[in-house]
């Protein structure tokens, strides 16, 4: 007997996309089997977790430059056998496609994964209630000014979804690698329960606040300068708001975190200015062979140590071609 399984991102939509698509799939009483996963991971994962009876859903994992082509094979042998649904909205590989051969790719840069998971899923049957935790996701992802957002939170109080938002947002990411955690948060948001009668859920949340003005403090003190590129080594806390402190903190147009993880950094990286980091990075994905992608500013990568200082220099000449092509734009410094 086939069973559903989502591998879906880790951070605030990541989470709300896994629990819409787990609402749904109760409806149809089927189990749903969550796992998280990445960019860089996702292939992996999915000759992990998933076997070729599987039906399979993929949620708000960005397609990586280097692993496309295996990512997409991977995808269409298990169609063969079950339905394979993937939702996405970061913008895509230059030449991706991944229409046909039994996958359902849903994908547009317009907005969350939560909202298109939202709007797929209710067109199936999904209660409109579900607007709701869509919502959240969306606010999670700092995409909360759409058509569709507008337009929901009229439904609602709209100081109680940001409350609740920013719960799932600070609770998530002081959780980062405990998957059995979130995975209990898609349970309880899958029953369309508040946010903030988890209490697991709102004292990390609480501790995240501490966390997180430490964590400017400190960036603020130990911010290095590169040019147009602002980083920090090994924050104490989150890559991405770390990213942002560093880039705001520096001055720059980009701001960088690396966290050490073997031989390698994981970056997050933050931008201004019109530097479009998704571009850059992919560009740089194919010429110094790193993994990177993402939002226009927003974005990751993942850098052997040993070329780190290489990958600045190539991204210091990127941004200034970027910038460049953005005259009415003032540097900010």
């Amino acid at each position: 007997m086939s069973s559903w399984v989502v591998l879906a991102h880790g951070d605030g939509d990541g989470v709300v996309s896994g629990a819409l698509a787990c609402a749904y799939i109760k409806t149809m009483g089927s189990a749903c089997n969550v796992f998280f996963t990445h960019p860089v991971g996702i292939v992996e994962d999915l000759k992990s977790f998933t076997k070729q009876v599987d039906n399979i859903v993929v949620l708000d994992i960005a397609v990586d430059e280097l692993y496309k082509d295996e990512l997409l094979g991977v995808l269409k042998t298990r169609a063969e056998s079950g339905k394979v649904l993937y939702i996405d909205h970061h913008p895509l590989p230059e030449g991706f496609n991944a229409l046909g051969d039994g996958v359902e790719f849903i994908h547009d840069p317009c907005c969350s994964a939560s909202e298109l998971s939202y709007r797929y899923f209710s067109g199936k049957g999904l209660d409109p209630e579900y607007g709701r935790v869509a919502l959240y996701g969306a606010i999670s992802d700092y995409l909360d000014e759409t058509a569709w957002v507008r337009s929901e939170l009229l439904k609602w109080d709209r100081r109680g979804i940001y409350l609740e938002a920013g719960i799932i947002t600070q609770g998530l990411e002081g959780s980062r690698r405990d998957h059995e955690f979130k995975r209990k948060v898609v349970a309880h948001l899958s029953g369309n329960k508040l946010p903030s009668t988890l209490p697991d859920l709102v004292s990390r949340a609480l501790h995240q606040a501490v966390v997180d003005e430490e964590l400017r403090l400190w960036v603020k003190a130990n911010v290095n300068v590169y040019g147009d590129i602002s980083y920090v080594i090994d924050p104490r806390g989150s890559l991405g708001r770390a990213a942002n402190y560093a880039m705001v903190y520096g001055g720059t147009l980009v701001g960088v975190a690396a966290e050490s993880r073997g031989d390698i950094y994981v970056l997050s990286l933050r931008s201004r200015g019109g530097v479009d980091l998704n571009k850059v990075l992919r560009e740089l994905s194919r010429r110094l062979n790193i993994h990177g992608g993402g939002h226009p500013y927003a974005a990751g990568a993942r850098v052997k140590k040993d070329v780190f200082k290489q990958f600045l220099d190539e991204l210091a000449v990127c941004i200034q071609q970027e910038h460049s092509k953005q005259p009415e734009m003032l540097s900010p410094r």
